[in-house]
Order: structure tokens, then C-alpha cells, then sequence
């Protein structure tokens, strides 16, 4: 990868994938969009100014400003998103706006600025969604592999990753708890302790967005294969007691990757496998 651009590249996907890219030497140029000014500070701070980095301000909502960012990329990964479930149910309008129109936006500004591959990064909430999350993820899934057989034989190569929330990512239910608990709660709010998520590092997720950029040809829907774990589970090797709410209707009790990957028979992950992970 000679150039690439990470839109939401100020996020925990974004920040990791920056990490691994300047420590690898795996891009001569990286270019970080976001609309975040003072993450965008924090990041160079981070990385001491490299001059691999180039930093842009900017929104995925704005196709003039992607197209801008794209000159001269050869790589995008679109990581940009509004992701909070609960947000999407109060504010479906602006989750649209950011994760069906940005999409749009980025697939005609990689058009326009004649990039080479776009790897879109999605959720397990976009197999059969419940949530205006999930159907606007599959709805910016439905985008990006059509827009495979309608940018020419010259246009730029569209792939999918799709995975669960990484572990301990920002907004995560750990690191949520671990706030809690280290504030002096001894409980924590949980859904229903039945629940079951998957589980992913985020190490594993750099992987698999550079493995799909090294053999994509264009169509592909990436999906690994992750073990599980039990919210109960997870409060118990936390120590923490547990109140339950109740499932809102906008989640699911288990989550599908597809039509044979579901968290509730996928490989169940001991007690002491999450104690490890935290």
C-alpha cells in the first residue's frame, strides 16, 4: 500500500490501524479523516507527528470533502460510523445520514478520485437487523457490493468486513463496566445475563481488514470466526453483582454473523478466558 485513508481514523479501529501501519511499514502515506479537531490533536501527539500521517477534517456526509481526501489514495477504509444502538432508536434520521448517505458518499468520491479497493467495515447487526443500527449497516452493505458491478471495469474494488464489537473498544460494555466498578459501584446495569456476544480482539480485526485488502477481488463479505461469551459470564468474572433491565426491543438476545455463525452456539468462552481478557 503505497497511500491509504481511514475515514472515523480518529476512532479505536482507526487509532490501532494507524499503530500497526506506521510500526509495520505497511504505507508511505496515511491519511487520517475525521471530524474530530481534538482526537486528531491527540493522535499526533501519539505518534509523534510521523510524517507518514496527514490529518483531514471532515465528515462523511460531505461528498466534495471525501473526493478532496481521495486524491492521489489508493487504499480507503471506511470506518466512520454512528454506532451507539440506543441513539440510532432516539435519532434513526442522523444514523442514516452518517451510515447510508456517507456510504454513498464514499463510494462516489473513491469513483471520482479513482481509488483502487474500499474495504467498509460492518456489523453483526446487519444480518437480519432489529435495530436502525442494523438496518442501515445492511443498508450500506447492499451499497458498497453493488456498487461492485456499476463503477466500470477501471472503477475501484468494494469489500466488506463484518464483525461484532471489538473487545474493549471505546463504548464496549468492559471498559463500560470497568468505569463503573472502579467509581465504587459493586453493580452493574445488565440486559438480560443470558445474553450472548462475540468476541473479538482488536488485534484480530486489524487482521482481517489487511488480509481482505491483500486478496480481495471486489464482492466480498469477510466474516471470521469468533468464540462467544455470556454477559452473566462477564459480570462474574468482573466480580460485579448485576442489576437487570430488561432487553430493549432494539437488541437482540444473541447476535448472527450470517445464517451459520450465531453467538449462541458459537464456542463459549470460560470464566477464566474473560478474567484473562480484562
Amino acid at each position: 500500500m503505497n497511500s491509504i485513508l481511514i475515514t472515523g481514523g480518529t476512532g479505536a479501529f482507526g487509532t490501532a490501524f494507524t499503530e500497526r501501519l506506521l510500526n509495520d511499514g505497511l504505507a508511505t502515506r496515511i491519511c487520517i479523516f475525521s471530524r474530530g479537531e481534538y482526537r486528531q490533536f491527540c493522535m499526533r501527539q501519539q505518534f509523534k507527528d510521523d510524517p507518514r500521517l496527514r490529518f483531514m477534517i471532515g465528515d462523511v456526509r460531505d461528498r466534495w470533502r471525501l473526493t478532496r481526501a481521495m486524491e492521489g489514495v489508493d487504499i480507503v477504509v471506511h470506518a466512520a460510523a454512528l454506532k451507539r444502538i440506543e441513539v440510532g432508536f432516539y435519532n434513526p434520521e442522523e444514523m442514516f445520514k452518517t451510515n447510508v448517505d456517507g456510504a454513498t458518499n464514499v463510494i462516489e468520491a473513491a469513483r471520482n478520485a479513482h481509488v483502487q479497493k474500499v474495504i467498509a467495515l460492518s456489523s453483526d447487526k446487519a444480518f437480519q437487523p432489529v435495530s436502525a443500527y442494523g438496518i442501515s449497516k445492511a443498508g450500506a452493505e447492499c451499497l458498497f457490493l453493488a456498487a461492485n458491478h456499476n463503477s466500470g471495469e477501471h472503477g475501484p474494488k468494494f469489500a466488506i468486513c463484518r464483525y461484532g464489537n471489538v473487545w474493549d473498544s471505546t463504548g464496549s460494555v468492559g471498559p463500560v463496566w470497568r468505569a463503573m466498578l472502579e467509581d465504587g459501584n459493586d453493580a452493574v446495569p445488565i440486559t438480560d445475563p443470558e445474553c450472548t456476544r462475540f468476541f473479538m480482539k482488536m488485534s484480530e480485526a486489524i487482521d482481517l481488514v489487511l488480509k481482505t485488502i491483500r486478496e480481495m477481488g471486489g464482492g466480498e463479505i469477510a466474516i471470521p470466526q469468533l468464540p462467544a461469551y455470556r454477559l452473566g459470564d462477564l459480570a462474574q468474572a468482573m466480580k460485579a453483582k448485576t442489576i437487570e433491565i430488561g432487553l430493549p426491543r432494539w437488541e437482540k438476545r444473541h447476535e448472527s454473523m450470517d445464517e451459520t455463525r450465531c453467538s449462541a452456539t458459537a464456542r463459549r468462552m470460560t470464566i477464566d478466558e474473560l478474567r484473562a481478557a480484562l
